[in-house]
This record gives structure tokens, sequence and C-alpha cells, in this order.
């Protein structure tokens, strides 16, 4: 059945391509009363920069390069082919001395989706100055160029713009703000226009949930999520909901959630594409149930390399490293081009398995695959060396990187000293550390238990006055409780909750219940 679909594809490419041939040899022929809509239907068949210019020079050849319709087709058309670069049509923009909102939106539009977004920015600033009034398709454009580049300054401007047009309730200029303010980690204004939008749709939930997910807070995001089931005007989560929210269940390890949302595709009859299967094998690792993520791995029929990185982690991540090298193997063989992130996950694994030769081994590949390797490759590196006892090569293998190291490489040395309680070099790591990152209470407090274990007490107490002078925290760990599908999460002493006061009462209670049963013991 697959090579039968190839082969309906390949005969239906030829079709098109013939048609498109004998259409321009035609209209070639033809004389100037072609009318110039018979273009559209043409561009609508092209595929390919080549194709689009044999037909864009016959519409110059006809008188027709300044017909407004045909121009927005073809710069819709050049900015739809993958291998374009908006220049072609931004030469077709140029060269109009006349345009409308719809050519300007086109222009825009392909400049947000293909880059450089900068040049959305530019594009949308001339359109001001020109006098063009922006309409509810202009905003989207402009404010997904804005989030792909985290100008917030510029979309904040972009969003006064949208006040003073009022579009500021219209719903597809809402759902583009709650996607940008999100992109630029402002959260909270995400929310606020998310709560300012009349009329919902499953775009406006996908991008709030989503927004929550990616900045890290995964038990707004879950409970947002079953806010969102029970609004029935939804009509039940699809594709991009559960994308955005399989991570979040993945970072605080919902293994209920996770599965009612796979038990929600397999009833609904949704493929499990490479996004929802990364999601799932994420999710499954997370939770420890390495059976169920190897079983969606295999279930997924188009693995690409974000399938593969998941499951390579997750082998990974539980130390099952020689399962992990020989999944990487069959990739290889299978023809995927290896990445940095795979790379990333190898060396880690290699490095938690103490599996040496075989992580220098990987370091090497790297070169022969093509992938560059950055601060956080050579970090794993010193770290293997360093887990394992060579702290002497894991400083020569430091300082004759051929880039600056960075924090996290100096950081890795620091953990390995700890390890094998090497003072000495600890003191000129965490001297490196200083400049570096100097606000990372974790690595300050590595030097501060390394000098108790070793009773200089008045070292120790010197980092810990540095950290309170310069308010440097280590952040607190919390617990997380889930009751009416709502989580709350608290942290030791946490005063925090509307009802503290009937918390601690009942703790009290409880305390009092708990020694009343041990006296009777």
């Amino acid at each position: 059945m697959r090579f039968l679909s190839r082969g309906v594809g390949l005969v239906l490419a030829r079709v098109a391509f013939t048609s498109i041939r004998n259409f321009i040899c035609e209209v070639a022929c033809m004389g100037p009363q072609t009318d110039p809509y018979e273009f559209t239907y043409l561009l609508k068949e092209c595929s390919g920069t080549e194709n689009i210019r044999k037909v864009h020079g016959q519409i110059i050849v006809k008188g027709y390069e300044q017909n407004l319709f045909l121009a927005a087709k073809l710069v819709g058309k050049y900015g739809e082919c993958s291998d374009s670069n908006m220049e072609d049509a931004r030469k077709v923009f140029d060269c109009l001395l006349d345009r409308d909102v719809f050519l300007w939106n086109t222009i825009i539009q392909g400049y947000a989706n293909s880059g450089p977004f900068v040049e959305a920015l530019g594009i949308y600033n001339e359109m001001c100055q020109n006098g063009v009034c922006a309409n509810c398709y202009t905003f989207p454009f402009v404010l997904k160029a804005c989030g792909a580049i985290k100008d917030g300054n510029a979309g904040q401007v972009v969003h006064a713009h949208v006040i003073k047009s009022g579009f500021e309730f219209n719903l597809f200029v809402g759902n583009a703000l709650v996607a940008f303010y999100a992109k630029c980690q402002e959260i909270n204004a995400s929310q606020r226009v998310f709560d300012e939008i009349p009329e919902k749709d499953i775009v406006s939930w996908n991008s709030i949930i989503s927004g929550y997910t990616i900045n890290g807070h995964a038990s707004e995001a879950l409970t947002l999520f079953h806010a969102m089931l029970q609004n029935h005007y939804i009509g039940g989560p699809d594709n991009a909901t559960l994308v955005a929210i399989l991570p979040a269940c993945a970072q605080v390890s919902a293994i209920r959630e996770g599965l009612w949302i796979h038990s929600y595709i397999v009833k609904a009859g949704m493929a499990i594409d490479p996004a929802l299967g990364s999601g799932l094998i994420a999710l499954y690792a997370n939770c420890g149930r390495l059976n169920s993520a190897r079983n969606v791995f295999d279930r997924i029929y188009d693995k690409n390399i974000m399938v593969w990185n998941a499951i390579i982690r997750c082998y990974g991540m539980h130390g099952h490293g020689d399962e992990a090298l020989e999944l990487f193997s069959r990739m290889v063989e299978n023809g995927l081009q290896p990445d940095g992130v795979m790379f990333l996950c190898l060396l880690s694994t290699c490095s938690h398995a103490g599996m040496v030769s075989k992580g220098r081994e990987l370091f090497e590949q790297m070169r022969y695959f093509g992938v560059e390797r950055g601060n956080e490759h050579y970090a794993c590196i010193v770290d293997l060396l360093g887990r394992a006892g060579f702290l002497n090569e894991a400083v020569e293998f430091i300082q004759t990187m051929p880039l600056e190291p960075g924090k996290d490489v100096y950081g890795a040395l620091l953990g390995a000293c700890r390890i094998h309680n090497n003072m000495e070099l600890a003191e000129e790591v965490a001297e490196k550390l200083f400049v570096l990152d100097p606000y990372n209470a974790g690595r300050l407090l590595i030097l501060v238990k390394m000098y108790e274990d070793a009773g200089r007490m008045e070292d120790a107490a010197r980092v810990r006055k540095l950290m309170r002078e310069k308010k440097i925290k280590k952040p607190l760990g919390c617990s997380s409780v889930e009751m009416d599908c709502i989580f709350y999460t608290f942290g030791v002493e946490d005063e925090s909750h509307p009802l503290t006061e009937r918390v601690f009462d009942m703790l009290e209670r409880l305390d009092r219940i708990m020694e009343e049963e041990f006296m009777v013991i």
C-alpha cells in the first residue's frame, strides 16, 4: 500500500508538471488578450522556485506585472517554497507601483513564516508610514514575527496599535497576542489577554496552555487543561492541545493525565505522529514506565530524529546505556542524521554509566556526522572524565578546547571535585565560576559542603556570608497536591495559600492525634 501511494503521488506530480509545461507553451503562443486570472491556476499547480519563475516570466511578458491580484499570488507562492529565501517575493513586491492591504499582509506573512523575522517588522513599519490601515489579518503575522525574535518592546507597540485600531477583542488577534507574550516569557500578560477574549476557541486554549508549559509552569498548564475539558463549547482537545500539554505532564510526572491522554488518542482514532509520540515517550520515561515508552516508540510509523531522541533519552536516564547505544546504531542504519541533542543524550548516558571509552568515541563521531560541538557537549566529556576519576585529564581537555570554556564546563569539573574530594582543584574552579556564574547558589553550596567536610569552617562561613551579601539563595524545593483537578504547590513554612490558618490548624490537630496514639503504644 505504501509503494502504491508513492506511485500515485509520482504520477500526479508528473501530470501537474506536464500541464504546467503545456500551459506555458500555449500562453507563450497567445496574444496579449490572455486573461490574467488564467495564471492563478498555473501558480496554484506550481511547485519549486524554478517553475514559479517561469510562470513569473510569462506574466511579465504579457504585461501583467502590475496586476495586484497576480502579484499577491506570486508573493505568496514564492514565500511558500521551501527553497526560497523571500528574495524573489521581495522583488515582486518592490516593483509594484500600487499596493493594497492584502499585498502588504502577504509579504509580512512570508517573512513571519520564513524569516528574516525582523523584515516582517520593517515591512509593517513601512506600511504604517505609507498610511495603509492594518486589518485583523495583519496583526497576527506581525506578532508572530515579534514572538520569533522575542522582541517584547516591538510587540507591545503592535499591541497598542491593535487597541487603537479597535481589534483588541478580535479572536484571531487575541490568540496571536496570547502566543506572543508567552514566547516573550510574559505569561501574566498572556493570561490577561486570554481572559479578555470574549469567545475563546480551541486555538485560544492551546496558546495559553502551551505558554504555561514552555515557561515551566506545568501545574498551571494542567489546571487550564482540566478547565478546557469542562468547557463544552470547545468540543475536546485536538492534536495541538495534546502536543502542548504532554510536556507539562512529563515535567510533573502526571501519569494519570498522561494515561487519559493516551486513551483519548486511541479512542478518537488519532494518529500518533512524531510530535505526539515523542511527548508520550517523554512522559512515560519521567514516570519510570520504560515498557510503555518502548511500546509507543514501536507503534510510530514515521520516526523522525525527535522520536529517536526521546527513546534514547528514556533508556539513558534510567541507566540502560547499552540499549541506548543499540538504538543509536539502529537509527544511523536507518539513514537518519543525528543532531546535537542526540549526542547530548548519548554523552550524558555514557557519563552516568561510566562508559568512558564509548563516550570518547561518540565525541569523535560528532565530527564525522558534521555536528557542531557546543559547550554542553564539552561539559559532558568533562563530567564523563571527572566522574571516572580522571581529573587531570579533564583539566587538560578543558585547556585544549577550541572555544572558551563556559559555566557548564567548569560546573561539571566542580561536581567531579566534590565526588573525589579534590579541594585544591575545586578552589581554582570556583574562582572561574565566581566570574562566569556568580549567582548560582547550587555551585557555591558545593564549595561550602567541601569546606565543611574538610573542617575549614571559617572558609565555609566566608562563602555563606558572600551569598547573604549578594542575596544569592538556592531555589527552595516544593511539593504539590492535586485536589478536584487543581494542583496546589507549597514549600517549607509556606503561608501563601488563602486557607493557611485552616491548614496549619489541621496539622496541629494531626500532631496531637499522633502524640496521643504514641502515648497509648
